[in-house]
C-alpha cells in the first residue's frame, strides 16, 4: 500500500488589527506566518471568493497554532477537536502585508462570531487554504450579484474587481439599513440593499430576486448564502430563467439550524444539494 500523502502545514494568522464595519460585521486583520506563500496561492486562483478554513481551539486545551489534526485526533477526543470554520478572504493587503477577514456577529451564538468580537492584538488561529473558484466572467453583458451577510465580503469583492464599464446588480439582504456597508464598484451596477427586519432568512432576498424582469441577454450570476434560500433561487435563476450551469455560481454558505460541521456533512446528503445529483458540481 502506497503512503498516504500528508496534509500541507497550515498557516498561522495572528490578529493585528480588529475594526467595526457594521453592527453586525467585523473585520479582522490577520499577518500570516507565510504572508508571501499566501498572497501567491491566492493569487494563483485569481478568485474573488477566496475562502479559507479557520480552526478555533478551546483555550482550556491549550493547543499551540498550527495544528496537526491528524496527531490531534489520536490523542483528543471528537468533541475536544478544534472546530473548522470557513470564511472568505475579504481582501489582502499587499502593501502591509496583512490579510482582511470579515465576521458576522450574533452576540454570543456561534463558535467564530464571538471570537471574532473578542479578537485582540496578538490572538492565532491556525488556517487552511486558500480556496475559490469564482471570478466574474469578462464576456457578459451584465453581473447579477445576490446574497446575504454571509455573502457580502465575497460580493464586494467581485464588484470592486470588475472594470470601470461592467454593468450589472446587487441585491444584498441585511437585517436593517445600520447593516449597509460602502462597496467601491463600477457606476454602472446598482447595488440594492434588502432589509428582513424580522423575516426569516433569505424571504426577502428571494421575493427581490422573483421581483427581477427576466434577463434577456447574457448574465453571469453569482448567489449564495442560507440553504434553504439558495435551493429556491436555483428554481427561479437556473428553472424559469434558464441559465446555465456554466453561468450561474450558486451554492449555500451556511443553513440555518445548523452548526457548521453539521452543514458540511449534509452536503452529501439530498437535503444539502443544491441542484439535483445529476446536475450538481461541487461548491467550494
Amino acid at each position: 500500500m502506497g503512503q498516504q500523502k500528508k496534509s500541507r502545514t497550515p498557516y498561522v494568522f495572528e490578529v493585528v488589527g480588529v475594526e467595526s464595519v457594521s453592527p453586525r460585521l467585523v473585520r479582522v486583520w490577520f499577518g500570516c506566518s507565510d504572508f508571501d506563500g499566501f498572497a501567491a496561492a491566492a493569487a494563483e486562483r485569481a478568485s474573488t471568493d477566496a475562502y479559507v478554513k479557520i480552526h478555533f481551539a478551546r483555550p482550556e486545551l491549550g493547543l499551540t497554532p498550527p495544528y496537526d489534526l491528524d496527531e490531534l485526533r489520536t490523542r483528543l477526543a471528537p468533541e475536544d477537536m478544534p472546530s473548522r470554520r470557513t470564511y472568505t478572504v475579504r481582501m489582502i493587503d499587499r502593501d502591509q502585508r496583512r490579510i482582511a477577514v470579515d465576521f458576522v456577529v450574533h452576540g454570543d451564538a456561534g463558535v467564530a462570531g464571538p471570537w471574532a468580537a473578542r479578537a485582540a492584538a496578538g490572538d492565532r488561529v491556525s488556517v487552511s487554504g486558500p480556496g475559490g473558484k469564482y471570478a466574474p466572467s469578462p464576456d457578459v453583458a451584465e453581473h447579477l450579484f445576490i446574497g446575504d451577510e454571509s455573502a457580502l465580503p465575497a460580493i464586494a469583492s467581485a464588484i470592486e474587481s470588475l472594470p470601470a464599464d461592467a454593468v450589472g446588480t446587487a441585491l444584498i439582504e441585511v437585517e436593517s439599513s445600520r447593516d449597509e456597508v460602502a462597496i467601491d464598484g463600477p457606476a454602472g451596477v446598482r447595488i440594492r440593499w434588502v432589509h428582513r427586519a424580522r423575516e426569516p432568512y433569505g424571504s426577502a432576498l428571494v421575493a427581490a430576486v422573483e421581483a427581477l424582469p427576466q434577463p434577456t441577454e447574457v448574465i453571469d450570476v453569482f448567489a449564495h448564502g442560507e440553504r434553504a434560500a439558495m435551493k429556491r433561487l436555483r428554481g427561479i435563476i437556473h428553472g424559469a430563467w434558464g441559465i446555465p450551469r456554466e453561468r450561474l455560481s450558486l451554492s449555500a454558505y451556511w443553513a440555518a439550524g445548523r452548526a457548521e460541521d453539521t452543514f458540511q456533512a449534509e452536503k452529501r446528503e439530498p437535503v444539502g444539494q443544491i441542484f439535483e445529483p445529476e446536475q450538481h458540481s461541487p461548491a467550494p
